[in-house]
């Protein structure tokens, strides 16, 4: 009896409607534009079924996937940072990032807490703030966080996923903790 092929057996036409709900809310989560959302999701389908023979079947499909989607929104991302021009806030984190290089800390000492994190951390409504002040951030910097804080890659590869130095991935994480620290203050501690 010869070998069956394991792609062979892939219910590959099964793949949108089991894993396209939970793709399109990853990276609806990263990209923030529902139509960039749904791109990057058909991309990675249709990378997903050209790379079919690089699968080894070590991980899940779903999770295969995921990380053929998480290199598509990178790339975006990458893209449309590089398409921007530098604002205000561009500028701003350059001469942070200059200034972090040069001492190799932070310039000043972040403020205490005006509400106390262990227990907001307990209540749904916190989350849901939380949630709504990831999104404020810039694209580039809230996948970073992302990437760091929730996904746990390595600095490595988030550096070279988002092309950029690692004193430049910390000076984004610095200033995205602080932003979402002042966000959350504004919309937690005052409710």
């Amino acid at each position: 009896m010869a070998e069956q092929d394991p792609h062979e057996t892939f219910e590959t036409h099964l793949w949108v409607d089991k894993y396209g709900d939970y793709l399109y809310r990853y990276a609806l989560m990263r990209v923030r534009d529902p139509q960039v959302a749904e791109d990057t999701v058909q991309e990675t389908f249709l990378a997903a079924l050209k790379n079919l023979h690089q699968f080894d079947g070590r991980v899940d499909v779903k999770y295969w996937l995921r990380g053929i989607l998480r290199n598509k929104t990178v790339d975006y991302i990458r893209k449309s940072v590089r398409r921007q021009e530098l604002q205000n806030e561009q500028v701003q984190e350059i001469v942070g990032q200059i200034l972090f290089k040069t001492s190799g800390i932070p310039n000043k000492r972040p403020k205490p807490w005006a509400f106390d994190p262990d227990e907001a951390f307990a209540q749904e409504e916190f989350w849901e703030a939380f949630k709504a002040c990831l999104e404020g951030l810039s694209d580039q910097m809230r996948t970073a966080f992302y990437m760091k804080m929730i996904d746990e890659v390595e600095t490595e590869e988030i550096c070279k996923e988002l092309d950029i130095s690692d004193n430049y991935l910390w000076v984004m994480l610095h200033r995205a903790r602080a932003q979402l620290k002042d966000c959350l203050e504004l919309k937690w501690a005052k409710s």
